[in-house]
């Protein structure tokens, strides 16, 4: 099944939970800090404030987004705050960075959070160097995944032709747009027996059909397709 991926020439990586196991969970510090926010713009207490976080979560996408739409709120101010989190708990791995830097063609980053968050993530993961470009929530205009429109405006900003690319994500239904459009999807999913904070909905639909390819670990899987295709030549 590796072999498929010999005409891929650009490597689209989602941010949180990809690059890093969902077991870290990063993304905990960063899910109460939105909680915090939305008991501070609202009056809720933390329960009730929490519950609204994770309608708006579901229903728009992201929490800022479900925020902007029904709230009006300045999305700059609420990524400074939400962001604003101790990346110690990153395990650095730069033998991640050497895989991804010896995949054939280009790699890219495509997150919802925001540049300072992806670029202090992958700082602490140790592999800040490797990647050509950084799509953020900033340049999708803060329309986020799994909405087809940052998808479209990612393959325009950076000319990629979905069917040389694949798109690695924790999250099932974002994957979907990508499948659509003629990407090769690969699902990261938790670790087997690991513990995390995930809520049921945002794992479900793993073996759905827009799902080309599953991992519980990243690093594996990209050294089984470099030895399926070889890595990266140098220019002559």
């Amino acid at each position: 099944m590796k072999e498929a991926f010999r005409q891929i020439t650009e490597w689209v990586f989602d941010l949180d939970n990809t690059l890093y196991p969902r077991h870290t969970d990063l993304f905990k510090q960063i899910d109460w800090k939105m909680t915090d926010y939305v008991a501070r713009l609202t009056g809720l207490d933390t329960e009730d404030a929490r519950k609204l976080q994770k309608q708006l979560y579901r229903d728009h996408g992201t929490t800022l987004n479900g925020l902007m739409m029904e709230y009006s709120i300045d999305p700059h101010d609420y990524l400074a705050y939400v962001h604003d989190i101790d990346y110690g708990e990153v395990e650095a791995n730069p033998a991640l960075g050497e895989l991804i830097a010896s995949l054939p063609g280009r790699k890219h980053i495509f997150t919802n959070g925001d540049v300072r968050h992806a670029e202090n993530t992958l700082r602490a993961i140790g592999i800040e160097p490797v990647f050509d470009s950084l799509f953020d929530i900033v340049a999708a205009d803060f329309e986020p995944k799994p909405a087809r429109g940052p998808y479209e405006k990612f393959l325009k900003a950076h000319v990629v032709h979905p069917a040389e690319a694949a798109m690695f994500e924790d999250m099932p239904r974002n994957l979907e747009v990508p499948k659509q459009l003629g990407m090769t999807t690969v699902l990261i999913v938790p670790r087997a027996g690991s513990t995390h904070s995930a809520e049921h909905w945002e794992l479900a639909g793993d073996g759905d059909p827009h799902i080309d390819h599953v991992t519980d670990h990243l690093d594996d899987f990209l050294a089984d397709v470099l030895e399926a295709i070889g890595p990266a030549r140098e220019p002559a």
